[in-house]
């Protein structure tokens, strides 16, 4: 079967659903379990996209605990 690149109906449906996984994920503390239903929304058909999601979710919470908390180096770094 031919990959095609999506239309913008397909890309919107794909954010949305997107969204509203992550909204779901907010509102469980992450638990995924809860949102699982969510989970296999239109991006699923798309794992590459899915992947990317995820790690732009990982990525956009560490970097908003950076700014509330500041950077603070693992203890471990320097006493080898």
């Amino acid at each position: 079967a031919k990959m095609s690149a999506p239309t913008m109906e397909e890309r919107k449906a794909c954010w949305g659903a997107r969204d509203e996984f992550w909204q779901c994920l907010d509102s469980h503390g992450d638990d995924a379990s809860e949102c699982e239903k969510l989970r296999l929304g239109p991006s699923s058909r798309r794992s590459a996209r899915v992947k990317y999601f995820n790690k732009r979710r990982d990525f956009l919470k560490y970097k908003r605990k950076l700014e509330t908390e500041g950077y603070h180096p693992p203890e471990a770094a320097g006493k080898s």
